[in-house]
């Protein structure tokens, strides 16, 4: 059997399919080649039509993928089309499968990983036609793909263990560290997604797939990305996905918007109290307007939820520069998210702490009121 699946459109790569998979057995790896060339008889295809010719190719590609339940890596290679029908295909598989896509990258990666787990590298060069670039690029995917391969690298399978589900960001990783820290000692596992835009679709994704007995969205900042501004994708299921579990619920970073490279940023939101997070991102504090939209939005999703949730309210500070002498503290806005889930949540509590957000005494109560909802 196959240890690899090469997907290629072999009508438009076959030369550099022929040599990439040269240079898969070449390191020790069998494999099949998977056609993902567009059925057009010939005809150039544009709009709907190319995208439907795109889609069954794509079908047809997972479908043989199934059938080949002990494949150990599949491989995607494309230059635009055929990436993009390939980035299809490893997308529709499950999450922990290996996937590598080699690509001409002519596209945005970052809606692409955004929930599943997909090695992407980058040729550089176009793939048309072999050259030194190329011949360099897939050797380096043959011995990378091998290593992959290697079963005694392998993790012994094991029982899956639910973990609880948390959300973060930088600016509340004070809390979410001491948080997995606290249940590591409780013999609770924790698995966090990063709050950026793109983490929550990861998250979601695994909500959904019951990875998770407990969820602490102690980050729901992906609300100013959605609502207000900053790079996102769709991720519909956010903040309902596994609606049953038990559930605690803190503002984390509702505060401010997350932007990117100061230079770059229109002049309107500099004018505002703001922050340098990194050389590329950039924290602007939202306004009270915002500041209720978001909150609204929050108590909405927290009003459709089914299991036991509780919600949290640090009003010493939603983040690590809302604080005393912090570039974006403001306790009027902090109000302004209580208010108005205080009045607008129905279905939970809401606890007021006078604290900071990375506090422990923050820490206390998430894990108090976890136990309690679990009990």
């Amino acid at each position: 059997m196959a240890q690899v699946l090469l997907l290629a459109t072999m009508t438009t790569k076959l030369a550099e399919a022929n040599f990439l998979s040269a240079q898969l057995l070449s390191a020790g790896v069998s494999y099949r080649v998977v056609d993902i060339s567009l059925e057009t008889g010939g005809a150039i295809l544009d709009g709907d039509d190319k995208c439907r010719a795109m889609s069954v190719a794509a079908s047809q590609a997972i479908e043989t993928i199934l059938a080949h339940s002990d494949v150990e890596v599949v491989l995607g290679l494309g230059g635009g089309t055929g990436g993009e029908i390939a980035l299809q295909v490893l997308r529709a598989l499950p999450v922990t499968v290996p996937k590598v896509l080699v690509t001409t990258l002519p596209f945005d990666p970052r809606p692409a990983v955004a929930d599943n787990a997909i090695t992407i590298v980058p040729t550089l060069a176009d793939i048309s036609g072999l050259n030194d670039t190329l011949r360099d690029t897939f050797e380096n995917t043959a011995l990378m793909v091998a290593g992959l391969c290697q079963k005694t690298r392998k993790r012994k399978k094991h029982a899956f263990i639910p973990s609880v589900g948390i959300t973060a960001l930088g600016a509340t990783d004070d809390a979410v560290r001491r948080l997995v820290e606290r249940l590591a000692l409780k013999k609770r596992e924790a698995t966090v997604f990063h709050s950026n835009g793109y983490g929550g679709a990861a998250f979601a994704r695994f909500a959904e797939r019951d990875c998770f007995d407990a969820i602490i969205d102690l980050t729901p900042h992906e609300l100013t990305r959605i609502y207000i501004a900053g790079a996102h994708v769709s991720m519909p299921t956010r903040f309902s996905a596994a609606g049953h579990l038990p559930r605690v619920v803190l503002p984390g970073a509702l505060n401010f918007i997350g932007l990117g490279q100061k230079e770059i940023l229109p002049k309107r939101y500099l004018e505002r109290p703001h922050y340098q997070h990194s050389a590329l991102f950039t924290h602007v504090k939202v306004t009270e307007d915002e500041m209720a939209r978001v909150s609204h939005e929050l108590a909405q999703s927290l009003n459709a939820l089914k299991g036991p949730s509780t919600v949290i309210l640090p009003m010493g500070g939603f983040s690590h520069h809302d604080r005393p002498g912090g570039a974006i503290e403001d306790p009027i806005l902090r109000e302004v998210c209580a208010e108005i889930l205080e009045a607008e949540v129905q279905n939970a509590p809401v606890i007021r702490l006078n604290a900071h957000i990375s506090a422990p005494e923050v820490t206390n109560c998430i894990l108090t009121t976890l136990t309690d909802l679990t009990a």
